[in-house]
């Protein structure tokens, strides 16, 4: 008696190529095509004593593979229908602040994408470190320091753009970015 890897194997080579064409043929990204298949054979894998011998193993993977299909393309229109929900939302969700002047904004576009991501959880979102270390995957102690670097290049390209070469101003209340831009949460940033 063969073992059930042979068993599989034996059934992939026989059926994989047909069955990645009948996907092909039935949805719009290619990519899926090949996640239909691969959740098709892992569901032959975990029900291989069911899967027939012989011939009849080709046209059971098809119903298997017509099964997965239905269900990528249910899961597609919940998706699309959870993302034409959002969408009617939009108008009613808050625009991000008003940074002020043209200076502000025009400062953030110049910094690195890193740096504005840790500003905007501070001053958009409103996260405290604790929070912001969970939302980026680092410490609380990294998201002081790159809270700290992203402040002090946001005063200097300000400077920059005002033409006043003026250095980053010392002594801000924790949680701020350059007159309440950044505001945090009171109590949840502690002092420098």
């Amino acid at each position: 008696m063969r073992s059930p890897e042979d068993r599989f194997a034996a059934l992939f080579e026989r059926t994989h190529r047909p069955l990645l064409a009948y996907a092909v043929r039935r949805v719009a990204d290619p990519a899926d095509a090949a996640d239909v298949v691969a959740e098709a054979f892992l569901v032959a894998w975990r029900r291989l004593d069911d899967v027939p011998g012989g011939d009849d193993a080709r046209p059971w993977m098809f119903g298997v593979a017509r099964r997965v299909l239905a269900n990528h393309h249910r899961g597609e229109r919940r998706r699309h229908a959870l993302a034409d929900r959002l969408r009617e939302e939009l108008p009613r969700v808050v625009a991000p602040p008003d940074t002020g002047d043209g200076t502000v904004a025009e400062a953030m576009r110049r910094l690195p994408e890193d740096d504005r991501e840790v500003l905007r959880l501070v001053a958009w979102e409103d996260l405290a470190r604790e929070e912001i270390a969970v939302a980026l995957g680092v410490s609380r102690a990294m998201v002081r320091v790159r809270l700290h670097r992203a402040r002090t290049r946001l005063l200097r390209a300000m400077a920059e753009i005002e033409g006043a070469g003026v250095a980053p101003r010392r002594g801000l209340p924790a949680g701020r970015v350059a007159d309440g831009w950044a505001s945090a949460r009171p109590g949840l940033e502690e002092g420098r």
